[in-house]
């Protein structure tokens, strides 16, 4: 009998905001639920912290360097790719998504990648920054459209936590700042801690939802064959988070649930990455892996009764990181990313930063636009070199050295680079050599030489462009072509 499945994904909330990750501020009972009702992940990972192409991935079953355009965010998504839900779809399932499916970006075919949309019921959020869009209604409308009982794929993705927040919410939401754990990139102050606590009224929000459609799948008695993963896209909409390698931002929450074909309260260590998901729920379906998924199935990790460390080929992830959002230049060039790679380990993170000359956050004329606007952004970027919080500023939005490489068992919020720390040069290389190995079998553009067609692949909106640059607007769409199409 083909299970159900149920994805459940958030939008910009944090590992370390669950319960199960040992949060004690934020109430997450829903995520919490299916992880002691199932399995939790402790190294699960987003290969590429932001919305479009982290989502892509999810959806395709491919890393993000090998994905062309869509490893950018806003971009046209390529028409060669096919995603699990369609294929699903093709081999007997019912396909839909509520709330946010795959984006920014534009995409073909006639429905979101995500699915068929149901987004039609509406409510009256509780907060002004809330989306007003009935998730678990819509999901309702979706089961009992559902006429021939066929096994089901849907994709609820919330809009929360994404900024903006409603100011002050955790006076209402009943969270208190003064419980509130700060990241050590950030000062720690008021700001920054109602900040953070209006952050959690949101990511409460989004949990609630997860109770809601675990009630519906009980009421309508789809619960114990429905395989239910919760996750988010990436980590939190503050700075030095959401779009930046480091740790917070692609170390992802993970749970799963799947009646009595998972044993219940088992943790897992070994490294899943989001190219995985795709042909793991093929899998689940009886299905093959696409020819086009380089994502490994995890089906074995689900089916076992041991928790901890259960493979020793799943030791590490890599990351990237190309154009995210406008607002950064080079020379006469507009709407260059600022390329990363990178490996992750039990004990380290090193990353290579290629283009260390460019501008990370976005330029500071352009108001540094990979960073969401928040209070902390704006108390960050008042600081002056004399102030005392000027260090944070700097760690947030100030240029960054060639290599950098940090302590995971004692510095996960990646404030002390050791790259330049003789004790550490064994380590660097070591992982510098183990990287640029891995992307090289992986055909990873950038590694490859010809990582520079990630800045001339276009944004998907030319008038977006025109707004942000003037006068300086170039048509990246002529550029692409008269540097790309004659090799093609």
């Amino acid at each position: 009998m083909q299970p159900n499945i149920l994805f459940i994904i958030a939008d910009d909330i944090s590992r370390n905001s669950y319960g199960a990750y040992g949060n004690n501020y934020i109430k997450t009972p829903g995520f919490d639920r299916i992880a002691s009702e199932g399995i939790l992940f402790t190294n699960a990972y987003t290969n590429n912290p932001k919305c479009a192409p982290s989502r892509a991935m999810l959806l395709t079953g491919r890393y993000s360097w090998q994905l062309k355009e869509a490893c950018n965010h806003n971009p046209v998504m390529p028409e060669e790719w096919v995603f699990y839900p369609d294929i699903l779809a093709e081999n007997g399932y019912f396909s839909g998504f509520t709330g946010k499916g795959w984006g920014p970006g534009v995409f073909p075919g006639k429905h979101n990648p995500a699915g068929p949309e149901y987004n039609n019921l509406k409510l009256t959020p509780p907060y002004k920054s809330i989306s007003n869009k009935d998730y678990v209604g819509n999901f309702r409308d979706f089961l009992e459209q559902n006429s021939a009982n066929k096994p089901f794929c849907f994709w609820l993705g919330t809009h929360e936590a994404h900024r903006a927040f409603e100011r002050d919410a955790h006076i209402n939401g009943g969270i208190d700042p003064k419980k509130v754990t700060v990241q050590k990139c950030f000062p720690d102050n008021d700001l920054v801690r109602r900040d953070l606590a209006d952050y959690g009224v949101e990511v409460e929000y989004h949990d609630k939802q997860i109770q809601k459609a675990l009630d519906l799948l009980k009421e309508k008695g789809l619960l114990d064959n429905t395989i239910i993963i919760a996750t988010s896209d990436h980590g939190m909409a503050f700075p030095h988070i959401k779009g930046q390698i480091y740790n917070e931002a692609f170390h992802i929450p993970f749970a799963v649930r799947w009646g009595d074909k998972i044993k219940p309260g088992r943790v897992v260590d070994d490294y899943i990455n989001f190219p995985d998901v795709a042909p793991t729920l093929l899998e689940a379906a009886g299905l093959k892996p696409h020819k086009q998924m380089t994502g490994k199935s995890f089906m074995d990790l689900l089916l076992s009764e041991k928790s901890g460390k259960l493979s020793k080929e799943r030791s590490f992830a890599l990351l990237c990181k190309e154009r995210h959002d406008l607002g950064r230049t080079d020379g006469e060039q507009l709407s260059v990313g600022y390329p990363i790679r990178a490996i992750r380990n039990d004990k380290y993170l090193y990353l290579k930063n290629y283009k260390p000359n460019r501008w990370p956050v976005g330029d500071p004329e352009y108001d540094y636009m990979n960073c969401d606007d928040s209070p902390v952004k704006t108390y960050l970027l008042e600081q002056k070199p004399e102030s005392k919080d000027y260090n944070y500023y700097l760690l947030s939005f100030g240029k960054r050295a060639e290599e950098e490489l940090y302590d995971m068992v004692n510095d996960p919020d990646c404030v002390n680079n050791l790259a330049q720390a003789p004790a550490y040069a064994q380590i660097k290389a070591e992982l510098s050599k183990q990287m640029t190995s891995e992307l090289k079998k992986q055909g990873d553009p950038r590694i490859l030489g010809d990582g520079d067609i990630f800045d001339y692949y276009p944004h998907c909106n030319p008038e977006t462009q025109k707004k942000v640059y003037g006068d300086k607007y170039v048509d990246m769409q002529k550029q692409f072509d008269a540097k790309y199409k004659q090799k093609q």
